[in-house]
């Protein structure tokens, strides 16, 4: 007896819970990327292989060891943790660049947001790949090991 009481009351909290987080005007976004900020442009990873095909420039906005182990080909390393010293580097590049996406480790990662919006203070639009790296991933397209692009 004591079980069923214990799933309605867990049961009962839960509603309660998501009621106050959507009435309450300061709870979680759970509908939409809570990274997500007004003037942000998003592509979907079908539309960003598209982009990649007819010349898109990719950032990698993940740590430098990560964009080693596998990234999209093509892509240059931009990690959101050491910025300025690869932003330098690759700058003229991203100028002359007419379609630049960026991308991190997906969902909880804020990365490629923070590079957009770096890069849009600069003068450079760039989009955000929606589902990030584990998106490219699951979808199947190529991939690319090591340090080159």
């Amino acid at each position: 007896m004591k079980v069923w009481r214990v799933a309605v009351l867990v049961g009962l909290g839960s509603v309660l819970g998501l009621v106050w987080n959507a009435a309450s005007g300061r709870g979680l976004a759970l509908a939409r990327n809570v990274f997500l900020k007004d003037g942000d442009d998003v592509v979907v990873v079908a539309d960003a292989r598209a982009r990649l095909e007819r010349g898109a420039l990719f950032l990698d906005a993940r740590p430098a060891a990560f964009y080693q182990m596998s990234h999209v080909p093509g892509a240059l390393p931009l990690p959101e943790d050491d910025f300025e010293p690869h932003f330098a580097r690759i700058e003229s590049r991203l100028r002359s660049a007419l379609d630049v996406i960026v991308y991190c480790s997906g969902y909880g990662c804020e990365a490629s947001h923070d590079v957009a919006r770096k890069l849009k203070e600069r003068g450079i639009p760039a989009a955000i790949l929606h589902e990030g790296w584990p998106g490219w991933q699951e979808a199947g397209y190529p991939e690319k090991v090591g340090d080159a692009p």
